[in-house]
């Protein structure tokens, strides 16, 4: 269970507040309009942003002040976080070996393996500017198998990706989360994405990161301030 306990994290003008919990293996959509503190609040459980008041917690065990690389956590971002001067093959045997070291037969294996998992098989040698944006999105998606974190974060990773892509890569991460059984967080500003991929929602507006409701029953009988934003966005 991820435990967000009287969580506060600070943004530009105000505090952003959470509390609520969160269980493994299922899909979450952030959903709320922009600068309401989405991308701040994965941040503050990735541990790149410092809460000023309250614990962060995974299984029990407090992460409140723990490293980022110290964490139970993998994220993706829009722009795939790839090193393009490396190789695939190098840039996913970082998941395996932070250090840096060169793959050996068996992380060569294992990378083999998660690029054919996620439709690039023989790719291995290409470097990440000789691929596509749903590619690349497919590569980051295979470092975060090797990672095998029990939660994978979502910055909008697939947000310039076309309708039919995206729909295609929600699915992948639906696949790839539930071979790992792990809790997986999306920000998203599009109510379809959560509607069609989420279990559950988490609605984030005016400061306030609210509880967990099962997605049918949110988008069937949405709070006040989702249906302000539907109307703004509408």
């Amino acid at each position: 269970m991820l435990r967000l306990e009287d969580l506060q994290v600070a943004m530009d003008a105000s505090a952003l507040k959470v509390d609520l919990a969160l269980p493994p293996g299922r899909r979450v959509a952030l959903l709320g309009p922009s600068g309401a503190g989405k991308s701040t609040l994965l941040d503050a459980i990735a541990g790149f942003r410092v809460a000023t008041q309250g614990r962060i917690l995974w299984q029990g065990r407090d992460l409140t002040q723990s490293r980022p690389d110290a964490r139970p956590v993998s994220i993706l971002f829009q722009d795939s976080n790839l090193f393009p001067h490396l190789t695939l093959a190098r840039n996913l045997c970082l998941a395996l070996h932070p250090d840096g070291r060169r793959p050996d037969d068996e992380a060569n294996a294992r990378i083999e393996g998660a690029l054919r998992r996620v439709g690039l098989e023989g790719m291995a040698d290409r470097k990440p500017g000789t691929l596509s944006g749903g590619q690349q999105g497919r590569a980051a998606l295979a470092r975060v198998l090797l990672m095998a974190r029990p939660v994978i974060l979502l910055d909008e990773p697939f947000a310039a990706l076309g309708p039919a892509l995206k729909r295609e890569m929600l699915d992948l991460v639906r696949e790839v989360g539930e071979s790992l059984a792990a809790l997986v967080v999306m920000v998203t500003h599009d109510p379809r994405d959560a509607a069609g991929w989420a279990q559950d929602v988490v609605f984030v507006a005016e400061g306030v990161a609210h509880p967990p409701v099962p997605t049918d029953r949110f988008f069937g009988d949405p709070p006040q301030a989702f249906r302000d934003y539907i109307g703004e966005i509408g």
